[in-house]
C-alpha cells in the first residue's frame, strides 16, 4: 500500500510511450479535474539523452572536477557508463501529466563532495545532480542550492592565545565599532534620544513631496518614521558625536534641514512591489532569477533585504493564509494500482510459451544486445525494426529505468536516434561502419576524422568463418541487393559462436579459376577497346576576331554536341526509333549531377568520356540494368553502320596535322 501512495514532494517514473525510457519528475501538485481524473502538476528532470552533445562534454568536464576534488575512488570503464545514466540535470520547467501514468518511485539527490559515486551504482531507483539545465536556453548551470560541505568552506580558527601575551592584531582591520555599552549616557537619556529621532523624521517626510504622497496621513508618516531604519541612524549618530547629545542633536537637524531615512519598504513603489509577489510565485526566493527577469533595475542587496521586509507586512501574512487554504483543499496523496498491463514490444509468438527465442518477424538465434544472452523469461523489441534487436527481461527494465544498456555498445546511439526520430530508410557510410563490431578501431577512427580520407575493409578469420556458417541469418545475395539495409553483426557474432563448435570439420570446398597470362589480358583489352572515329574537316574558314563579343547562334566545333548530332542520323537512347513528337538528345535539356568529394568513398572519380557515353545509346534499358547488375560479364554491342560521309579508312585518334577552327 505504500509503495503505490504517492505524495506531494515525490520522485516518481512517467511512461510517455512503450518504447521510450521513463520520465523522471517531481510531483508538485495534486490536482483533481471536473471529470474526476487526477493530474500531477510536475517538476521536469532530464537525462543525458534528452541534451546536445556540447552540453554532454560540458557536464563530463564537471564530472571530472568533480572526481578530482573530491577524490573518487577509481571505477571501470562499465562502471561510469552506467554511472552516467544514474544523473539528472534538474529544471524550472513544469508540465501536468496524468497521474495514471505514473510507474513507481526514486530517489534524487543533490550530489555532495562528500558523497562516493560507486554508491549510486549499488541501490535501486537511485539517482543524482549537480546542474540545472535550461530547455529554452539550453545552458548548463551549476545548482545555487548546493549544500557547502567540506574541507576548503571550513573556517580558520586561530590558535588561542596565551593569558601571558597580547594580542598583536589591529583591531580596526578586523571589526567597526558601532556601539559602546559603556557610554556615559543612561537609558533613559537614550530613549528620548530615539524619541527626538522619530519627531524630526515624521517632520522631514511631511517636507518631502515624494514621501506626502505615498504616506499623506499624520498616522503613516509616523509609522513609517518608527522603522528600524530611523533608530539605527540614531544610534550611529551618537556614537559619531561620542554619546554628546547636543552634537547629535545638532547632527539630525542640519543647516539644510533634517535628515530623512528611508528604508526598501518606502523606496520600492507599489507596481514594483507586485512584481517581486509576481516573481517570488514563479521563483521561490531564487533572487537572482527574480531580479534578472523581472527587476533589472534593483540591485540583488536591495531585492534580498526587500524581501525580509516584505515578511513583516500584513501581506505576507494573508498571502501565507490564503496558501494555507489552498493547500487544505487540494490532494495530499494519491493512490495509483501497479500497472500490469503487457508491453506493446514484448516478442511471443501466439500460442507458444513464454521464453522462447523468435517471433513473427524475428530470427531465431538473436541474443540480448545488452548482456548477450541466450535465456530469458520474456524478450523485448528494442531499437529500430529494421535492425531486429532484442532485450532481455532483465536489461528492458535497465533500460526503460536508466536510459541506456549496461554495458557500452555502439548500436545505443542508432537506437536512441531510431527511438526519437523513428526508423530511417538508410543509413549513412559511417554509421554503418561504427556499428560494425568486426571493424577496426583504427580504420573507425580515421574515418570520423577526415570524411574523404581512403579506407580499406579488411575482414577479419571470424568474420569470412561466419559469412559461412550463419549464411541463413546472414543472407549474403539478400544483403548484396540491399546495401543501404544494416545486417545485426552482433547477432550474427553470438549465433557463430553458439554454431561454431558444432560445425562440420571438413575442409571447405573451393573452386580454382584459372587466371590468364598477362599478355592475354592486354591483348583482350585493346581488342574490346573502341576506336575514336575522326570527323571530317571542310576547307579551313579564317576567325574574324570582331565576333567574339557577339553571342553565337549554331553550335560549332567548340559547342558542346550530342551524339546524333556529331554523326548526322539520330539514334535512339533505348534502340527504338523516335515517334512523332518525341525529343532528341540534343533536343532535350538535362541538368548533369556533379560529383561531390564529400559523398565519395575515396579520392578517385571515374568520369565517363565521350566514346563511352557514345556507345552507352545503343544499349537498351534491358541491357543497362543488366549491365549494373553483373558488372563483371563483358556487354556486347551493335554498331549501326556508319553513314557515307564517314566511310572512310580508320585513322589514329592522334595527328600531326595542324589543328584549324572552323566557325
Amino acid at each position: 500500500m505504500a509503495a503505490n501512495m504517492y505524495r506531494v514532494g515525490d520522485y516518481v517514473y512517467f511512461e510517455n510511450s512503450s518504447s521510450n525510457p521513463y520520465l523522471i519528475r517531481r510531483i508538485e501538485e495534486l490536482n483533481k479535474t471536473a471529470n474526476g481524473n487526477v493530474e500531477a502538476k510536475v517538476v521536469c528532470l532530464f537525462r543525458r539523452r534528452d541534451i546536445s552533445g556540447n552540453l554532454n562534454t560540458l557536464a563530463d568536464s564537471n564530472a571530472r572536477e568533480f572526481e578530482e576534488e573530491s577524490k573518487q575512488p577509481t571505477l571501470s570503464e562499465q562502471q561510469k557508463h552506467q554511472l552516467k545514466h544514474r544523473e539528472l540535470f534538474l529544471s524550472r520547467q513544469f508540465e501536468s501529466l496524468p497521474a495514471t501514468h505514473i510507474r513507481g518511485k526514486c530517489n534524487v539527490t543533490l550530489l555532495n563532495e562528500t558523497d562516493v559515486l560507486a554508491g549510486y551504482l549499488d541501490k535501486e531507483d537511485c539517482f543524482f545532480y549537480s546542474l540545472v539545465f535550461d530547455p529554452v536556453q539550453k545552458t548548463l548551470l551549476a545548482d545555487q542550492g548546493e549544500i557547502r560541505v567540506g574541507s576548503k568552506y571550513q573556517a580558520e580558527i586561530p590558535d588561542k592565545l596565551v593569558e601571558v601575551d597580547s594580542d598583536s592584531r589591529v583591531q580596526e582591520k578586523l571589526e567597526t565599532k558601532v556601539w559602546d555599552p559603556d557610554n556615559q549616557l543612561k537609558d533613559p537619556q537614550i530613549d528620548q534620544f530615539l524619541v527626538v529621532a522619530r519627531a524630526v523624521g515624521t517632520f522631514a517626510r511631511a517636507l518631502d513631496c515624494s514621501s506626502s504622497i505615498r504616506q499623506p496621513s499624520l498616522h503613516m508618516s509616523a509609522a513609517a518614521a518608527s522603522r528600524d531604519i530611523t533608530l539605527f541612524h540614531a544610534m550611529d549618530t551618537l556614537q559619531k558625536n561620542n554619546y554628546d547629545l547636543a552634537k547629535a542633536m545638532s547632527t539630525l537637524v542640519p543647516q539644510g534641514g533634517p535628515v530623512l531615512c528611508r528604508d526598501e519598504m518606502e523606496e520600492w513603489s507599489a507596481s514594483e512591489a507586485m512584481l517581486f509577489e509576481e516573481a517570488l510565485e514563479k521563483y521561490g526566493k531564487d533572487f537572482n532569477d527574480i531580479r534578472q527577469d523581472f527587476l533589472p533595475w534593483k540591485s540583488l542587496a536591495s531585492v534580498v533585504q526587500f524581501y525580509y521586509m516584505w515578511k513583516t507586512t500584513d501581506r505576507y501574512i494573508q498571502q501565507k493564509r490564503l496558501k494555507a487554504a489552498e493547500a487544505d483543499s487540494k490532494l495530499k496523496q494519491v493512490y495509483i494500482p501497479t500497472y500490469t498491463k503487457p508491453n506493446p514490444n514484448q516478442i511471443m509468438v501466439p500460442g507458444s510459451k513464454p521464453g522462447m527465442n523468435g517471433a513473427a518477424g524475428f530470427q531465431k538465434g538473436l541474443s540480448c544486445e545488452s548482456c548477450h544472452t541466450a535465456q530469458s523469461p520474456q524478450w523485448y523489441a528494442w531499437g529500430p525494426p529494421n535492425m531486429q534487436c532484442r532485450l532481455c527481461a532483465s536489461c528492458w527494465n535497465y533500460w526503460k529505468k536508466y536510459g541506456g544498456l549496461k554495458t557500452p555498445t555502439q548500436l545505443e546511439g542508432a537506437a536512441r536516434a531510431g527511438s526519437e526520430s523513428g526508423p530511417r530508410g538508410h543509413m549513412t557510410r559511417q554509421e554503418v561502419q561504427g556499428m560494425s563490431p568486426f571493424t577496426r578501431n583504427e580504420g573507425r577512427a580515421k574515418l570520423l576524422a577526415k570524411n574523404r580520407q581512403t579506407f580499406i575493409l579488411q575482414t577479419t578469420k571470424l568474420t569470412r568463418v561466419a559469412r559461412r556458417v550463419c549464411e541463413d541469418i546472414l543472407q549474403p545475395r539478400r544483403a548484396a541487393r540491399r546495401p543501404y539495409a544494416s545486417i545485426n553483426a552482433n547477432a550474427v557474432k553470438a549465433e557463430c559462436m553458439i554454431r561454431l563448435p558444432k560445425a562440420t570439420k571438413a575442409p571447405l570446398k573451393s573452386k580454382l579459376v584459372p587466371r590468364q597470362s598477362l599478355a592475354n589480358i592486354v591483348k583482350d583489352l585493346a581488342i574490346s577497346a573502341p576506336l575514336k572515329l575522326k570527323a571530317s574537316r571542310g576547307p579551313p574558314t579564317p576567325i574574324n576576331r570582331n565576333q567574339a563579343s557577339q553571342p553565337r547562334v549554331g553550335q560549332g566545333l567548340l559547342g558542346k554536341r550530342g551524339f546524333d548530332s556529331a554523326t548526322g542520323v539520330p539514334y535512339p537512347a533505348n534502340g527504338r526509333s523516335y515517334t512523332s513528337g518525341m525529343r532528341t538528345t540534343s533536343q532535350s535539356v538535362i541538368k548533369r549531377q556533379k560529383v561531390s568529394q564529400g559523398e565519395a568513398p575515396n579520392p578517385v572519380v571515374f568520369v565517363a568520356t565521350k566514346d563511352t557515353r557514345a556507345l552507352r545509346k545503343h544499349l537498351t534499358q534491358s541491357e543497362m540494368r543488366r549491365a549494373a547488375r553483373k558488372p563483371h560479364l563483358l556487354v556486347r554491342i551493335k554498331l549501326p553502320i556508319p553513314p557515307r560521309s564517314l566511310a572512310m579508312p580508320l585513322l589514329p585518334s592522334s595527328t600531326s596535322e595542324p589543328i584549324v577552327l572552323e566557325d
